[in-house]
């Protein structure tokens, strides 16, 4: 899964902030393979996140965990307009 999250003007680093309180939950979730969260160089506004996961199960499981439920549903506090969330399937192998 990749997604991309715009912060409200003013509200980046608090945008940061929760974002960052999600790995540590997540990268120990069953499943968890890759988590990511990255913020653009040149646009501080722009966010985006990379997860990598067994199984689709796994991913499904997570978006389930009351954290995540948490952030979900107050996600709008702090961003311009809502995710744009790609739901990929890895085409290559992962690295070793």
């Amino acid at each position: 899964m990749v997604g991309q999250a715009r912060a409200r003007p003013g509200q980046e680093d608090a945008l940061e902030r929760v974002l960052l309180s999600l790995v540590a939950p997540t990268r120990r979730e069953a499943g968890a393979l890759e988590y990511h969260v990255h913020r653009d160089r040149a646009d501080p506004c722009l966010f985006v996140f990379y997860e990598a996961w067994q199984s689709l199960g796994h991913l499904k499981a997570h978006l389930q965990q009351p954290y995540i439920i948490d952030f979900l549903s107050r996600r709008m506090d702090y961003l311009a307009e809502d995710m744009d969330v790609r739901w990929l399937k890895m085409a290559s192998s992962y690295a070793a």
